[in-house]
């Protein structure tokens, strides 16, 4: 079976085209993994601005991407000095599936300061990975989930999610789109105040990669947090954090809540 980094890669663009394969047992939900969605989008957008690495992703998740053939198109919107800016989309029998801006832009000044305090980590070889169960989504089996926060389905009082994530075969890099399915990789956090499993899925999903992670197979660190929600939308913050406190990246997504 060929590792996580294998899946997200993208063939040289023609003329802005290419045609990838949408893996099996990848699946959340009706479709493939977030996570490996918006990285294969990372992936197809840095082709067109090698040297400018992605700063931001903008993407909505139109529709479920299934299994098999699908067509990645990049535009560059502008490209300027320092900045390129570019849009993506994936496209399955005709239907835009997700689409998304990516803002890729050169390095300028040396500074690296996080005002976010980092949490207090319980080293990830002292955690049990979490057991999978009939309500862990297909591609989890591909994943190393190591929960320190509460527990889903729980009735607990905060809608948060903490732990430590490792991909059983993540292959060699540890780039932009590693870190973005890295983000996507534990269930919502409004799971954690839920007395039972309930339909949500991702609609926008922003991301803003900030250092490479460690190279080698060490763990990632994660945590989220429910921000607000009304009529059945969502919106959620989520960190990943270094084994040495550096914070890696930021996403937030909005959630549907199905039913």
């Amino acid at each position: 079976m060929s590792d996580l980094d294998a899946l997200m890669s993208v063939p040289p663009l023609a003329d802005g085209r290419a045609t990838i394969d949408v893996p099996d047992h990848w699946q959340q939900g009706r479709g493939a993994f977030g996570g490996l969605v918006t990285g294969i989008a990372i992936r197809a957008l840095e082709q067109v601005a090698p040297d400018r690495p992605l700063r931001s992703l903008t993407a909505e998740l139109c529709g479920p991407l299934q299994p098999g053939a699908a067509d990645v198109v990049v535009e560059i919107l502008r490209a300027g000095n320092a900045v390129t800016t570019a849009a993506v989309r994936l496209v399955q029998h005709g239907e835009v599936q997700a689409h998304g801006v990516g803002v890729l832009g050169k390095h300028r000044v040396p500074a690296t300061r996080t005002w976010l305090a980092p949490p207090a980590m319980r080293p990830w070889r002292d955690v049990p990975p979490v057991p999978l169960t009939s309500f862990t989504p297909a591609f989890a089996e591909h994943a190393e989930l190591r929960l320190v926060g509460p527990m889903p389905f729980a009735s607990g009082s905060e809608p948060r999610v903490e732990g430590w994530v490792r991909w059983k075969r993540p292959g060699a890099r540890r780039d932009a789109a590693f870190l973005a399915a890295c983000a996507d990789s534990y269930w919502p956090a409004r799971f954690s105040i839920e007395p039972a499993p309930r339909p949500m899925a991702t609609i926008a999903f922003t991301f803003q990669p900030l250092a490479p992670a460690p190279d080698g197979d060490g763990a990632i660190y994660y945590r989220a947090a429910m921000l607000a929600e009304d009529a059945g939308y969502c919106v959620e913050q989520r960190e990943l954090w270094s084994e040495d406190g550096r914070l890696l990246a930021l996403n937030q997504q909005t959630f549907v809540v199905i039913k």
